[in-house]
């Protein structure tokens, strides 16, 4: 009788998903999507990283590459990676084996992000933790001690012998020795916690995690509101935020450092690459509005980073902070040093202390469950195991706690930042590189081999990748970006015009985007739309036939040209730059460490490219055909949804008809 009892109210609290009409796990409802999603954008990123990059390149100057970079880059990577998640019904792999079975390993790239990222972040959060408690203390015992508080009470971190290199660099002199190994009690203990509200939210699937973020984003926002509110109203606090908003210097556009940062900001603080979107999306309703949702989630997490950074602006202003030449400004100096101290001259100290570290626990909370939940939906979606979801999450749960205590020694905070330094700047980069540039690239390619011929098609990717790759180590080996610009830019054209002169005539015509049919004014012109544009603009029609019907908003044809052509160069511009710096640091262990993890990651995706069949292990068997069904130049899949037609034609199922009218395949859809 007991029993039963507790079953029903673990059935009102912990409520099973709803389920959509082919079966799959549903959201409660759409803002349970949204505020899921967003809460995987806004982080503690938004309310620490984010002040401190804009404080190092202050002036309204930092707005032009900030927001060149969320709609050139942000957005159309985010609609993408939602727009496929919801029209494949399935995390990352899934979705990408629906692109092409050769690209497994690209979606198998956001979730061992996600594995990695998830493990450290828990333990940052068990640090913010310890000064949530301490902040229960008067006074306040940070005063008058925040450096020695931080690194003593907080992180116990151990003594280290720092290592060298030689006068010249080329050698390592010695490496950096860490003698100190202990686990650091309090910050293990706050780690379980943290994992055990981890378990809690998404044991149960959707169900449970669409109640749990109402608060997760519900109350930060709030709490930020009053927290910002607070900072505006200290003595001084207009001369801080007079910092950004009265200066404009045109001269630091000039410069590569800020337009370098604020497509960094942009990108980490986005959330892009972690596979969260793809998982998330697969549980909305198929036909649900995914462009506009990318535009909401990517939207609101640019206002409210924006409006958080008025608090710190703020305190800046009241502490008399002001930015010198060569000195930065980082998010751990903000979150546990500027913050806190600033902290301690309010009236009510105490309680502001509280707010401030809740705040970040709740924000830095939605973030590290969703991580989690990406490894969750590949496991329990790829029929690997019979377990149920409250299993997984279980085994998941404890094995990611058990490999997070090296963190959570008196070393880990340098491990910490080894890993997450080379995994953000190297991993995470190429994965987002590989989204973007392999799905415009090498869907539907054999349409493009069709009408144009393996050579030219060939010769035209040689040209467009390895323009990229000649072009940058060119601009690092002379020190000259315009060297290497002009010289990747021009093995590109030259393999263009060469693909163009031997591709075949193509016997489809390209589309009519203008009422000047211009992709169809001669030959060579509609052989170069075929090879630089057929793919990108086929995904976009074939995703608007499931998630464009209706008056859903349409996924643009300008996206996949700026995926392509903007987002996939810019990353990897700089994903170039994280080899000279680690050669500056590889007399690290703890940064060695990191920068193999992240190549591990690389090298997962790359096997992907070479031996597919090896991930299939990753896809249940009834989808691991998907996305192989025969296609015709310029005619869209409609609803097949990914099912290969070979097998659908073994079960005596009708085959469905391929469309060319766009509209007319949406009226179908609609109905």
């Amino acid at each position: 009788m007991v029993f039963r009892h507790l079953k029903k109210v673990g059935a009102v609290l912990a409520p099973p998903p709803p389920t959509s009409d082919d079966g799959r796990d549903q959201w409660p409802s759409r803002a349970a999507f949204l505020l899921a999603a967003m809460g995987g954008c806004a982080g503690q990123g938004n309310l620490l990283r984010y002040p401190s990059v804009v404080y190092n390149n202050y002036g309204l100057q930092w707005f032009i590459p900030y927001l060149l970079a969320v709609f050139l880059i942000a957005i159309p990577s985010l609609i993408l990676e939602v727009s496929i998640g919801q029209a494949y019904r399935g995390g990352t792999v899934i979705a990408f084996n629906n692109i092409n079975r050769h690209l497994k390993g690209v979606g198998l790239g956001p979730v061992l992000v996600s594995f990695v990222v998830v493990q450290y972040f828990t333990v940052n959060l068990a640090w913010i933790m310890s000064y949530f408690r301490h902040s229960f203390t008067s006074p306040l015992p940070w005063a008058g001690r925040l450096e020695e508080f931080y690194w003593t009470d907080v992180l116990s971190v151990g003594n280290i012998t720092e290592g060298s290199l030689s006068a010249s660099g080329d050698l390592v002199v010695s490496y950096t020795s860490f003698p100190h190994v202990k686990i650091v009690g309090e910050t293990l203990g706050w780690s379980v916690f943290v994992w055990f509200l981890i378990w809690l939210s998404i044991f149960r699937g959707v169900g449970m995690t669409g109640r749990v973020v109402y608060f997760t984003m519900g109350l930060p926002i709030v709490t930020t509101i009053i927290f910002v509110g607070r900072a505006l109203s200290l003595e001084n606090a207009g001369e801080g935020v007079a910092l950004l908003w009265t200066n404009f210097r045109v001269d630091q556009l000039a410069t590569g450092t800020v337009w370098q940062t604020a497509v960094g900001q942009v990108f980490f603080s986005t959330g892009i690459g972690f596979g969260y979107f793809t998982s998330y999306a697969s549980y909305n309703q198929k036909h649900a509005n995914a462009v506009m949702d990318a535009i909401l989630i990517c939207g609101s997490n640019v206002l409210f980073e924006n409006f958080a950074a008025f608090s710190v602006f703020g305190v800046v202003g009241y502490l008399r902070r002001w930015p010198e030449d060569g000195v930065r400004l980082g998010a751990f100096v903000v979150g546990f040093l500027t913050l806190p101290e600033a902290v301690l001259q309010m009236p009510g100290a105490n309680f502001w202390a509280v707010l401030l570290f809740f705040t970040l626990i709740v924000l830095g909370f939605s973030s590290a469950f969703v991580m989690l939940d990406v490894v969750v939906t590949l496991i329990c979606d790829s029929g690997m195991t019979k377990l149920s979801r409250p299993w997984v999450v279980t085994i998941l749960t404890v094995l990611s706690f058990l490999m997070c205590i090296p963190y959570c020694t008196e070393f880990g905070y340098y491990l910490l930042d080894g890993v997450d330094r080379w995994v953000n700047n190297v991993a995470l980069i190429f994965v987002v590189w590989t989204e973007v540039s392999s799905s415009t690239t090498v869907y539907r390619w054999s349409d493009v081999v069709e009408q144009t011929g393996l050579p030219a098609f060939a010769i035209y990717n040689f040209g467009f990748f390895g323009g990229q790759v000649f072009g940058i180590i060119l601009a690092h080996g002379v020190k000259s970006p315009g060297a290497g610009a002009c010289a990747g830019v021009g093995l590109y054209v030259l393999c263009a015009i060469i693909a163009v002169t031997v591709a075949r005539r193509p016997d489809v015509a390209a589309p009519r985007f203008t009422r000047w049919d211009i992709w169809n004014l001669n030959a060579a012109v509609r052989k170069f739309w075929y090879l630089a544009f057929y793919s990108g603009n086929q995904i976009r029609r074939d995703l608007n036939l499931i998630v464009g019907v209706g008056k859903n908003w349409k996924i643009p044809s300008f996206l996949p040209i700026l995926l392509r052509y903007i987002s996939g160069p810019v990353l990897a511009i700089i994903f170039s730059f994280a080899y000279p710096e680690f050669h500056t640091l590889r007399y690290d262990p703890m940064m060695i460490t990191g920068f193999i993890i992240a190549h591990l990651t690389m090298l997962a995706i790359i096997l992907g490219y070479a031996i597919p069949r090896y991930y299939d292990a990753l896809i249940p068997v009834e989808r691991r055909g998907e996305g192989t069904e025969s296609t015709m130049a310029m005619e869209t899949k409609g609803e097949l949804g990914g099912r290969p037609i070979a097998n659908m034609a073994e079960r005596g199922e009708a085959l469905p008809e391929y469309e060319s009218d766009e509209d007319r395949a949406r009226a179908k859809v609609a109905k």
